[in-house]
């Protein structure tokens, strides 16, 4: 490596997060609303520059406290963007992760030093964003998609339980399926995953219904 070859020169790392949740069977990613230039006052999902004496993961880690208050999320890489002009500053290539979080967990901050507004929005009402989050968005829903096939991540995304019409819709919004109900029902009853709470309530004005939650100690089978 030369070091003074200019074409080392002018480059460096976004580190970028999309952060899940499940509302009502509603799958929501958070977005922070940019307050400085480039795309000044336009949505962009949770991230910033890395510094040269972190990790990438500490460095996504801080992003995310820094612009929206949160700790402790857990993150899964998710992939990497290395269009020479995905930034109108220099050349940033992106590593991106996706973060997991259940809809109880706390307030998020809505305004910081760089950023003016933090909300959550259903996955097919999400703007365009800044940069090339779009596309990013799109790839870290594979990513879920491919981790709630494969690993316990619903477990994150459902702490205090859920109906099987609301375990339904996420699957049939992030797999972009349609299930068959009773077919669904009994699947998932026959995977011996989860359990009555004995809790009764109302899923999107039906008729109340159980709520269940994952066994622990049982790890996740495809649906």
């Amino acid at each position: 490596m030369e070091v003074n070859n200019p074409l080392y020169k002018g480059q460096g790392l976004h580190v970028i997060t999309a952060i899940f949740t499940v509302d009502k069977g509603d799958v929501k990613v958070l977005l922070i609303k940019r307050k400085n230039k480039p795309y000044e006052n336009m949505w962009a999902l949770v991230g910033g520059a890395l510094y040269n004496n972190e990790t990438l993961l500490d460095g996504a880690k801080r992003e995310i406290k820094e612009k929206i208050g949160i700790e402790g999320i857990d993150l899964y890489y998710a992939g990497l963007f290395d269009k020479v002009d995905r930034s109108p500053v220099m050349r940033m290539v992106a590593v991106t992760y996706i973060g997991v979080i259940d809809r109880y967990r706390g307030d998020i901050l809505k305004e910081t030093l760089k950023t003016c507004n933090a909300d959550w929005f259903k996955i097919s009402e999400v703007p365009k964003l800044a940069y090339d989050h779009n596309e990013i968005l799109l790839a870290c829903l594979e990513e879920l998609k491919r981790k709630i096939l494969e690993t316990d991540v619903l477990k994150t995304l459902f702490v205090n339980g859920f109906t099987i019409p609301e375990l339904q819709k996420v699957y049939e919004t992030i797999l972009n399926l349609k299930f068959d109900r009773r077919n669904f029902r009994k699947k998932v009853l026959s995977l011996d995953l989860i359990e009555d709470t004995g809790i009764m309530e109302n899923f999107e004005g039906n008729k109340p219904a159980k709520v269940y939650r994952f066994k622990k100690n049982k790890k996740n089978k495809n649906v």
